[in-house]
């Protein structure tokens, strides 16, 4: 195995002609030089160089040798600019997958801060629900996952690093219009009888189960992954909704108004990645921004 500093002793060599001149341009001794290039002669498994009395030369191998090990060290000298750019935050790259009412809200806060913070880290940006986008951070699509869950399952995630960011409570959604849309505080079996509009299907379940638990199935008309087109509907007066508050930060409920739901339903937020990933500085910096921008 040819290492790397044998090829810096190797390229000193050929540039000064001698061993003792190599040592004074590499700051060692001449008996370290010597040592370092017969390594190298054995590593290479031939003569590198030949000795006429004071003078020294490469031999075809030592030409082909030097030739080479200029590029290995400069591409070396470059990985190392890189790697330490990367690891300094001057550099680097991160993919991000979001659900969409996190994307509009602490998303953009965090990538705000992070680039003000470290311009030269770009952080690309894809949506997907769960369990999708941790499907893809277990694939090597992305770096960080922001996910949630309705309840927490250790086993779930027990692969993965989770971050904590913020637990976002469900509210319930009616037209302004509706009987009980001035009652501020409403129980899921007040809506028994009415037309729901859901959400993603992970949200979906979740009203699902909770209806259940208070006595009916909910009859859903309408399902629709975009929160936006949810307010529409029930703006339009065509059914009742419960939305996570994350998801009304961005949109103006038109024509709807927000109830209180008891029982009170949650869902935990976090940032996910894996144990490997974690040490990366680019993806901590983003688990912190977006944990800063959680708080705010």
């Amino acid at each position: 195995m040819i290492e790397v500093r044998h090829l810096r002793v190797l390229r000193a060599v050929a540039a000064t002609g001698s061993f003792s001149a190599a040592a004074r341009r590499l700051g060692c001794t001449q008996p370290a030089v010597s040592q370092q290039m017969k390594a190298l002669e054995t590593s290479a498994g031939t003569p590198l160089l030949i000795r006429t009395g004071r003078e020294m030369r490469l031999t075809q191998a030592g030409e082909a040798l030097v030739r080479h090990a200029s590029g290995i060290l400069a591409g070396l000298t470059a990985a190392e600019e890189e790697i330490a750019a990367i690891a300094g935050l001057r550099a680097g790259r991160v993919r991000l997958v979001s659900f969409p009412s996190g994307s509009s809200t602490l998303v953009p806060t965090a990538l705000a801060a992070l680039r003000a913070a470290h311009p030269g880290t770009r952080v690309s940006l894809v949506e997907a629900e769960p369990p999708r986008s941790v499907e893809m951070l277990r694939e090597g699509d992305c770096d960080v996952a922001l996910a949630f869950r309705y309840g927490a399952t250790a086993a779930e995630w027990g692969d993965l690093i989770v971050r904590p960011l913020l637990t976002d409570r469900l509210v319930g959604l009616v037209p302004e219009g509706h009987r009980l849309a001035d009652s501020g505080t409403v129980t899921i079996g007040d809506l028994a009888d009415e037309p729901w509009i859901a959400g993603c299907p992970r949200c979906r379940r979740q009203l699902v189960e909770v209806c259940e638990e208070a006595g009916f199935t909910p009859r859903i008309d309408f399902a629709t992954d975009d929160y936006p087109a949810v307010i529409g509907l029930v703006g339009a007066g065509l059914g009742v909704a419960v939305l996570p508050e994350l998801a009304m930060e961005s949109v103006r409920p038109k024509g709807a108004r927000t109830v209180t739901v008891e029982p009170s339903v949650r869902r935990e937020i976090v940032a996910l990645t894996l144990p490997d990933l974690a040490q990366v500085p680019a993806v901590a910096a983003t688990l912190d921004q977006l944990t800063l921008a959680a708080r705010r």
